[in-house]
């Protein structure tokens, strides 16, 4: 298959995850792809060595999401490695879970560093380069839609705001032909989040399905929003979470 070729994207906090498993899709579907990492910078390497073995250029590049300026720069020495830049999968995120009252000016601070202002610039960055036509996909959560348990009121918040920012996007790329859309996923089997940890029991019982879904349900749904197919979709959210929000 091969919908994406000669497409380039971008892929942040990709090294692992979600967002390997987006970029491992996108391949697929022959786009060149590029990844932003930044504490894992030998399964970073491994990723690229592994989508090149599947036929498509790829070259990861350090960014810290917190930095807005290292963010936006991300986009610019991807175009520069890759020539182009048709998609953006703004993936990168952080998780910080505690009660409400326990949370600090620090916790906030990182979280919509990472979560909200980072897509925001890296978003902004982006356009400069995407031509007409083009596609970002902004990965959000399901518990930024419905909030299931406690502990989580910033992350959720963080977000419930991708909701509103892609809204927005949707309506001023729109001329271009450009979509914006967030996909939601639900409890995903990473690293962050294994589907044999402490409290995966309880999120297997959250879900219709009552299971966790793999990186490759992210992936391909995303691969999906970047082709031509999916031409019509934008400012909008699709939910992948095994109906825990159902």
């Amino acid at each position: 298959m091969s919908s994406l070729k000669g497409k380039v994207a971008l892929v942040t906090g990709a090294s692992r995850g979600i967002g390997a498993g987006i970029a491992r899709a996108l391949a697929a579907q022959g786009a060149d792809v590029a990844i932003t990492y930044n504490a894992s910078p030998d399964k970073a390497q491994a990723l690229v060595a592994e989508l090149k073995a599947a036929g498509v250029r790829a070259v990861a590049i350090k960014a810290d999401a917190t930095d807005a300026k290292a963010s936006a720069a991300a986009v610019d020495e991807a175009v520069a490695a890759l020539g182009r830049l048709d998609v953006l999968v703004n993936n990168a995120g952080v998780a910080v879970m505690k009660p409400f009252g326990d949370y600090t000016f620090e916790d906030y601070e990182y979280t919509m560093s990472v979560n909200v202002r980072s897509v925001f610039f890296t978003t902004q960055a982006a356009l400069k380069h995407i031509p007409d036509g083009g596609r970002i996909v902004t990965i959000g959560s399901c518990l930024g839609q419905r909030v299931s348990f406690p502990n989580i009121t910033l992350y959720s918040m963080s977000k419930s705001a991708l909701v509103s920012f892609n809204k927005g996007l949707a309506r001023d790329v729109g001329a271009r032909g450009i979509t914006a859309n967030v996909v939601q996923p639900g409890p995903i089997d990473t690293d962050m989040n294994p589907a044999n940890g402490d409290s995966a029991d309880a999120m297997r019982s959250f879900t219709a399905l009552g299971r966790y879904g793999k990186p490759a349900d992210i992936g391909n749904l995303v691969a999906f929003l970047a082709s031509d197919a999916a031409g019509f979709i934008t400012g909008t959210e699709l939910t992948a979470d095994g109906g825990t929000n159902a």
